[in-house]
């Protein structure tokens, strides 16, 4: 309580400068380690621009392909959630990030790496089965990454600043298309031809270097906890201890009916609820994102001008980079969740419906592309200050990486629509409109069942 002399707001503005403190702490490495994460997640899109042609893959294949890295995603996520739990932040995203970086280079292989009877047993070519066991072993060794740095940041951020904390850590996924789209175009037009090399294959070895850096940085710097963190002062970790503990308390009181444990977490109706919605958001944002690069050169441009098409593909993640940022201030605060992450949702079908009729018109379709974008950016960073205020503890762990894993599935599903509806029709049309419905069906549902956020003592402060 504030003595006589110690205002509200003065108690603001002190936790104010303290989450200030940890945000420029934590989330820079954070923001850096998602950017990279990104990248050697889906520059696979670029990759493919050349890939495909040299190794005569179709498109439907491609699609499956680029999708299967959420089925291996989707097996280990919630054990590796699990794991970081007990074995620290700092060492499991630190061997998140080296194993991710080792598979990820290993696509430059794709097809001369020996696997001894295990294409013939699947009855497929060597190179086409190694391309699906490389996106299936990368997303294995990429689960529990994003899940894992969520339950991270709920170690240092009541809920009341979450959505602005998932906002400023999530805009890496715009930044990274942003930067990694003329990046990865200048790699595959200089590097062309170096050393006998395709450019596809330069993309894959200079793009996982980064992770691997990245993976001994976090072994160095990242504290596992308030506790760990030398470079906060003691009034500061106070100040986290005791923000936290009183929204726990204000939870319990609130008798919400949230999950006590992981196996209680795994069967909650709110939990698979939040997680099908999800799954809207994993369709829309991997369907397009892996498919972009192609969208655009279809616009009319050189189907060799690689770098021409990067930079174009910027325009659509800077938008959505900045709506996201804005988008998670507001709902921070304003308080509200529901709504936010219902507009943004609709703002993505939108979207999609445009892209279905806009054909190879170059300025609706980045309109229609840029919509989409920030539609469901927006979207992904408030969401998850959803079951965050909802869930704790263990029950966190597990329902989080349960959210994510179920919804990451849309991942597989949408890059993998879009290539058998272009192979079987030679348009794109019907998928965007397949997943602006399942857009709709995820703002209705997250309408419906979105729990109401916790109030604690400690609210009219932290809002202030």
């Amino acid at each position: 309580m504030p003595t006589s002399s110690e205002s509200p707001s003065f108690h603001a503005a002190t936790a104010d400068a303290t989450y200030a403190r940890i945000g420029w702490r934590l989330l820079p490495l954070l923001f850096l380690c998602y950017i990279v994460a990104y990248l050697d997640r889906v520059n696979v899109g670029f990759a493919k621009l050349q890939m495909v042609t040299e190794l005569q893959w179709s498109d439907a294949m491609y699609g499956f392909g680029a999708g299967i890295f959420f089925i291996g995603y989707f097996l280990f996520e919630v054990p590796s959630n699990l794991l970081l739990e007990r074995a620290g932040a700092r060492r499991w995203i630190a061997r998140i990030m080296i194993t991710w970086a080792l598979v990820s280079g290993a696509f430059a292989f794709v097809d001369v790496l020996p696997w001894g009877p295990l294409p013939a047993l699947f009855g497929l070519p060597r190179a086409e089965f190694s391309f699906y066991a490389l996106r299936l072993l990368l997303g294995m060794a990429e689960a529990g990454f994003f899940p894992g740095i969520v339950l991270y940041l709920t170690y240092w951020f009541p809920s009341a600043r979450r959505a602005r904390a998932f906002a400023k850590f999530m805009t890496a996924v715009a930044v990274a298309n942003v930067l990694g789209a003329p990046i990865s175009g200048w790699i595959m037009d200089h590097f062309h031809g170096a050393g006998e090399w395709s450019g596809w294959r330069w993309l894959f070895v200079l793009e996982s270097l980064p992770s691997l850096i990245m993976g001994l940085v976090v072994l160095l710097l990242l504290p596992n906890c308030p506790a760990d963190a030398k470079w906060l002062r003691d009034e500061d970790r106070a100040q986290v201890l005791r923000d936290l503990e009183a929204e726990r308390i204000g939870a319990n009181a609130s008798g919400s009916g949230a999950p006590s444990s992981a196996r209680a977490a795994l069967l909650s109706g709110t939990v698979w609820a939040l997680a099908f919605v999800y799954f809207t958001m994993a369709v829309a944002l991997y369907g397009v994102n892996f498919w972009m690069p192609t969208i655009i050169q279809e616009l009319g441009l050189s189907k060799s001008d690689y770098l021409q098409i990067g930079l174009l593909t910027m325009i659509p993640w800077g938008v959505a980079g900045l709506s996201m940022l804005l988008w998670g201030a507001h709902s921070d605060r304003t308080g509200e969740r529901r709504w936010h992450v219902t507009v943004s949702l609709v703002a993505t079908a939108v979207g999609l419906s445009l892209l279905s009729i806009t054909g190879t018109a170059v300025i609706p379709s980045l309109c229609a592309l840029s919509l989409v974008a920030a539609g469901v950016l927006s979207s992904m960073s408030t969401f998850w200050a959803i079951p965050t205020e909802y869930l704790r503890g263990t029950a966190a762990a597990a329902g989080i990486a349960w959210i994510n894993s179920i919804g990451n599935l849309g991942g597989h599903f949408g890059p993998d629509l879009i290539g058998r509806v272009r192979t079987a029709t030679g348009s794109s049309a019907a998928a965007f409109l397949t997943l602006a419905a399942l857009g709709i069906a995820g703002a209705v549902v997250v309408a419906l069942v979105a729990p109401p956020p916790p109030r604690t003592t400690s609210d009219h402060v932290l809002l202030e």
